[in-house]
C-alpha cells in the first residue's frame, strides 16, 4: 500500500481536535491536518450557547489564537497539513508552526499568511495540487479540489493572497484562496483527507486510501449522489470518519449531540447501505481513533 520503507508495527492514531483538525501519527511521525483549536465564539446566531461566557468574536475583529488551549493540546508536530486558508482551518497555524517547527504544506495563499506571521521559508511548501512528495517515512499526495457549495450552491470565492498580507488578520481576512485534499501516506495506511464536503471525480481516479476523512455536513446535501460517488470514487475504503461537521463556535466540553443525530448517523446509515464493508466510526472530541 506503501512507498515508504523501514516498515515498523505500531498502528496509526487518529484524534479528533473539532472542525476539519486531527493529530495523525504512525508511532514516529506526528502529522497535523488543519489544527485549529481556539474556536471563537463567532457572531451571536443560533450557534452560539448562552453557557458559552466568552467574549464574541466578529469577523471584522482581529483573529487571536486561544495560545493557552492551543498549549495544553499541541506537543509535537513534523508535518501540518492545510487544506484552505478560512480562518478555521489556519487561523491556529501560524502559532503552532512556530511552536512545534513543523513543515506546513498548503496552497500559494496560506503560505503568504504564514510568512505574514513570520514563518521562515524553510518550514513553507506551497502547493497547487498534483504535486505528490516523498519525505522521510511519510509522503503526501496534494489533490485539487472545491470547497463546499456554501449559501445554498451560491459560494464562491476566488481571492487569493499573492503577496504577503498584513498580520494579524482580522477573521474574515482568511479567505478560502483555493483548496486542496491530501494523500497522506503512513508506513502502514494511506489516509484520504478532505476539508470541506466537496470534491473533483476525475482527481481521484486511482486513489485507494484504506482510511478516508470524509467531510460530512449539510452542505454536502446540495450535491448530486455525493455519499455515493465519494465511496465510489476512492474504492469503498475500510474505514470512514467523518470530519468537519461539528459546531465549531463552540468550546469542547459542550454537548455536539444534535450534529451526531441529524449528520452522522445518517450518513453512517446510508454508507452500510452503500457499501456494507466500510466501517463508518464517528469521532469524539479530543478522542482518539486507533487503526490496526
Amino acid at each position: 500500500m506503501s512507498i515508504i520503507t523501514n516498515a515498523q508495527t505500531d498502528p496509526i492514531k487518529l484524534k479528533y481536535l473539532g472542525t476539519a483538525a486531527w493529530e495523525i501519527t504512525d508511532g514516529e511521525l506526528t502529522v497535523l491536518v488543519d489544527p485549529y483549536i481556539s474556536r471563537f465564539k463567532l457572531g451571536t446566531g443560533p450557534g452560539i450557547s448562552p453557557d458559552d461566557k466568552r467574549a464574541t468574536v466578529e469577523r471584522s475583529d482581529i483573529a487571536v489564537s486561544d495560545t493557552v488551549g492551543i498549549d495544553s493540546l499541541i506537543t509535537k508536530a513534523d508535518f501540518i497539513l492545510v487544506h484552505h486558508s478560512h480562518f478555521d482551518h489556519l487561523a491556529d497555524v501560524p502559532y503552532i508552526a512556530k511552536i512545534t517547527g513543523a513543515k506546513v504544506i498548503g496552497t500559494e495563499t496560506t503560505c503568504n499568511i504564514l510568512r505574514a506571521y513570520g514563518i521562515p521559508e524553510e518550514q513553507l511548501y506551497p502547493v497547487k495540487g498534483g504535486e505528490d512528495y516523498q519525505f522521510k517515512n511519510f509522503a503526501v499526495k496534494v489533490i485539487p479540489t472545491l470547497h463546499s457549495a456554501l449559501n445554498e450552491k451560491h459560494y464562491i470565492d476566488n481571492r487569493v493572497y499573492s503577496n504577503i498580507p498584513e498580520a494579524p488578520l482580522k477573521v474574515s481576512e482568511f479567505i478560502e484562496g483555493g483548496s486542496l485534499m491530501f494523500l497522506a501516506r503512513f508506513t502502514n495506511h494511506d489516509v484520504l483527507t478532505m476539508g470541506s464536503m466537496n470534491f473533483v471525480e476525475r482527481e481521484l481516479l486511482g486513489i485507494k486510501p484504506d482510511i478516508l476523512l470524509a467531510g460530512v455536513n449539510r452542505s454536502q446535501l446540495g450535491l448530486y449522489k455525493y455519499n455515493e460517488r465519494l465511496l465510489a470514487i476512492t474504492n469503498y475504503p475500510k474505514v470512514v470518519i467523518p470530519t468537519h461537521w461539528d459546531n465549531f463556535r463552540l468550546p469542547y466540553g459542550f454537548s455536539q449531540q444534535s450534529g451526531v443525530e441529524t449528520k452522522l448517523i445518517p450518513f453512517q446509515e446510508d454508507v452500510k447501505k452503500l457499501a456494507p464493508q466500510t466501517k463508518v466510526i464517528i469521532p469524539k472530541h479530543l478522542g482518539t481513533i486507533t487503526i490496526d
